[in-house]
């Protein structure tokens, strides 16, 4: 019964390697799609944090493996000991108690200095893409329960952070414009929520009172979900849209038909005389 448990902790990191080695390849992995079946990052800011993820899972890997086996290790030197053979009693190592407290902070430490860049690329406006400067919000984004509600600018007039007389509005669904940094304004209509994209690897938390800039940027054309990540009420479970990523004359057609269907009045115009 000794020899089990020292085998028991051999066997589950062999176990966790395998399963995260065929993960991928099983769908047990970020989100998927047809499109994507290995659950890509689909932006460029989502390929950097999915570095950081790796990194870190590559990381904590070694740390549960290496203290597993080691458990296992000393189990197994205790099962197999001969019951003849004299106990050794220890009061400890100083030298491996700094090690496992230093080792630790260095890895913290590290963990926590390199990813500052990318932090502060999605989180300081100051080190926004100089796109998002030069352009602006495009539209803005309100959470309500339980929807999304986008209110874009009317064509050719620039996003206020009022309503305006000729804004645009859209229900869950909405529409960037590929290959070029898009920034938009987060809001909350009542209680907090989160804007989570998965596939683009874009979460943001929507607080009530702020207006919170947020960019993103799709390369590829296509649609791409939108949820709300923060438990918001009985409807949160339905609260999805979907975020339309195209290339501008199409983004710059569909603000041209929702205009028209927003100022439609019901009758329509006269057939011209012959």
């Amino acid at each position: 019964m000794k020899k089990f448990w020292a085998l028991f902790f051999f066997f589950w990191p062999a176990v966790a390697f395998w399963s995260c080695w065929i993960a991928r390849s099983r769908g047990w992995w970020f989100p998927a799609s047809e499109d994507n079946p290995l659950g890509l990052a689909m932006s460029p800011l989502g390929q950097q944090i999915d570095g950081l993820f790796y990194l870190i899972l590559g990381i904590v890997a070694v740390v549960f493996v290496g203290t597993q086996f080691a458990l296992g290790y000393a189990l197994w030197m205790s099962a197999t000991k001969e019951d003849s053979k004299p106990a050794h009693y220890s009061h400890g190592s100083h030298s491996l108690e700094l090690i496992w407290t230093i080792v630790p902070a260095f890895v913290l430490v590290f963990i926590a200095l390199y990813q500052m860049n990318v932090w502060a690329e999605f989180r300081v406006q100051s080190y926004f893409p100089n796109e998002t400067k030069e352009d602006g919000p495009k539209l803005e984004v309100t959470a309500r329960q339980f929807e999304w509600r986008m209110r874009y600018p009317a064509p050719g007039q620039v996003l206020s952070n009022q309503p305006q007389a000729g804004d645009l509005y859209a229900v869950n669904e909405m529409h960037v414009q590929t290959g070029r940094p898009v920034k938009f304004n987060l809001r909350t209509g009542d209680v907090q929520h989160a804007f989570f994209a998965p596939q683009l690897r874009v979460k943001q938390d929507a607080v009530a009172g702020l207006i919170i800039p947020v960019w993103l940027e799709v390369p590829k054309a296509g649609k791409y979900d939108l949820v709300c990540a923060e438990l918001c009420g009985w409807g949160h479970y339905k609260m999805r849209a979907t975020i339309v990523a195209e290339p501008k004359e199409k983004v710059e057609e569909y603000l041209r038909n929702l205009e028209q269907e927003q100022n439609f009045d019901g009758v329509a115009p006269a057939a011209a005389e012959e």
